[in-house]
């Protein structure tokens, strides 16, 4: 600042209040000030601001995959809402690992965040505790959790879950498994299974077809790699539901690959409806939610929890999953 001050004739007070929003500083001085910084490529020192201000200008927000789409357009709607605002985001992953995400909200909440947005696989007693105590908003996504740290933005993966089970149990399916991931207790994935075991047994069903295999999240590989181990425990099953649909495409490939037709002998279903669901041949049955309504959900909550003044914010912003049935089921 000071060698932009001495190149543009002025003192250093000028120079800073003339980076400000709204300055005081004369649209002439500004403009040769502002000329001055672009030549000397002049980055003002945003962490210096915030000592003055109490504003870092970001919001940290903790995914658990980098190479999820539906995580990827999430934080990309995010991004687009909190641009607005004048706000940026400090992206880490956990990689579903509640240890990871402990240490991750414990290095975020040093920057002084502003707010903290973080998808919802449970977490750590300590990581409840360092988020109920970081006095920012706190924002829990893709769940409706029982007893929610903060804000909520989602929708019940167990429900999800049984409301697909109950429709497979409509259209004739009677011995329903369900590939499960292991290890998965604190993960939504365990919620969806929860929801497929509370289903089957109201409907007087056999609950016991769950296969627990692979870490979260299970990819096509794992579904691929449970197919024969389906049809060696469980040789009655005429449908598979799978946690989600990386490995029910698996689980379709390789059960047509060990001359099984996708529906005629067996049913597939998915959860997520990404795009390996929707290209699939035949393409399959799934539970459909829209991650960019996540993110814009949000990116609007932020804004009003930020910059709002006297509006009335919800606890929860309710975001519909759907049932979408295709090729992979009969009915």
């Amino acid at each position: 600042m000071r060698d932009v001050a001495r190149a543009a004739g002025v003192s250093r007070m000028t120079v800073s209040r003339a980076l400000k929003e709204n300055s005081p500083v004369s649209q002439e001085t500004r403009d040769r000030i502002l000329k001055v910084v672009r030549e000397m490529n002049y980055v003002p020192d945003q962490m210096a601001g915030s000592l003055t201000t109490k504003r870092s200008g970001f919001v940290a927000v903790l995914v658990p995959s980098l190479n999820n789409l539906h995580f990827a357009e999430t934080v990309q709607a995010l991004t687009e809402e909190l641009e607005g605002i004048g706000q940026q985001i400090l992206l880490g992953y956990t990689d579903y690992s509640a240890e990871r995400e402990e240490q991750l909200v414990e290095t975020m909440l040093r920057r002084r965040p502003e707010a903290i947005v973080l998808s919802f696989d449970g977490h750590s007693d300590r990581t409840v505790q360092l988020l109920s105590d970081a006095n920012v908003p706190v924002i829990e996504l893709w769940e409706r959790p029982e007893n929610p740290i903060g804000r909520t933005i989602g929708f019940s993966n167990r429900e999800a879950a049984a409301e697909m089970t109950r429709a497979l149990i409509g259209m004739g399916y009677r011995n329903i498994a369900f590939l499960a991931e292991d290890d998965d207790d604190w993960t939504r994935g365990a919620a969806r299974r929860a929801g497929f075991i509370e289903a089957m047994e109201a409907a007087g069903l056999s609950a016991r077809r769950v296969l627990r295999l692979g870490k979260p999240p299970l990819s096509i590989e794992d579904g691929a790699a449970a197919a024969p181990v389906l049809l060696r425990d469980y040789p009655d099953t005429d449908c598979v539901f799978c946690v989600s649909d990386a490995p029910a495409f698996g689980m379709l490939s390789a059960l047509t690959s060990m001359g099984k037709s996708v529906p005629d002998d067996i049913g597939v279903a998915g959860f997520g409806n990404f795009e390996v669901s929707r290209f699939s041949t035949p393409a399959i049955t799934t539970v459909k939610v829209d991650p960019k309504r996540i993110g814009r959900a949000t990116g609007q909550m932020l804004a009003q929890l930020l910059v709002g003044e006297g509006e009335v914010i919800p606890e929860h912003v309710a975001v519909t999953a759907e049932l979408s049935f295709r090729g992979s089921t009969k009915g």
